[in-house]
């Protein structure tokens, strides 16, 4: 019986083609890019290749690599401006507002893009909670403890709080530790993965319809 939802943010609580989500990724190019004095088209793949054991690019960089300049790197990946690509939507608040159960978003981005993009998609007051990479203390999904705070914060119980993300190492990370969670698979990358996948946001009640839920 589900009681409660934990949300990611990017490329969840939107689509990934409003091209928000794939400018971040250009901006962490180009700030490893200049790190590491690389051409800007071998940057994707070195970040990648070395951030893969970590949860973000920020703690490969600051594990690795000595970097100790957080803000800095928060105010080159997301800028002021950065959610001008969004529109409100309407139709996902009044669904999130028709799923009689609270809701707290998990976002391994800081707090302000993540209030910038809720504010723009016209959402904000659905959310009991925003818990942020800062409240994670730099520590990002999918290390256990990013879950587990969150979940203690808002006062959900990991066995009774579905989780929704679009990266499967996220969902995982979830499911380990023992919580029912859902894929976005919005481009249908993924189609062997054993889990419950939706390809929007909007497809949410049909699986908690399907799961069950309990109002609190």
């Amino acid at each position: 019986m589900i009681r409660a939802l934990l949300f990611d943010l990017d490329n969840t609580l939107y689509s990934e083609a409003t091209g928000l989500e794939t400018a971040v990724l250009q901006r962490m190019n180009q700030f490893v890019a200049d790190m590491f004095n690389l051409p800007f088209a071998e940057a994707g793949k070195f970040r990648r290749e070395h951030a893969k054991p970590y949860g973000t690019t920020l703690e490969w960089l600051m594990r690795e690599k000595g970097f100790a300049e957080p803000e800095r790197y928060f105010s080159y990946i997301h800028p002021e401006g950065e959610e001008d690509c969004l529109e409100p939507d309407h139709v996902l608040r009044l669904m999130l507002n028709s799923i009689p159960l609270p809701k707290a978003v998990l976002t391994n981005a800081p707090r302000e893009h993540a209030e910038r993009i809720l504010a723009k998609l016209g959402i904000a007051e659905c959310f009991i909670g925003v818990y942020d990479i800062w409240f994670n203390e730099l520590l990002g999904k999918p290390n256990p403890k990013a879950y587990l705070r969150a979940l203690d914060a808002s006062g959900f119980s990991l066995g009774e709080t579905l989780f929704v993300d679009d990266l499967p190492k996220y969902v995982k990370g979830y499911v380990d530790l023992g919580g029912p969670a859902v894929l976005k698979d919005e481009m249908n990358r993924f189609p062997d993965l054993p889990c419950r996948r939706i390809k929007t946001i909007y497809e949410l009640p049909e699986i908690l319809d399907e799961i069950g839920m309990k109002a609190s």
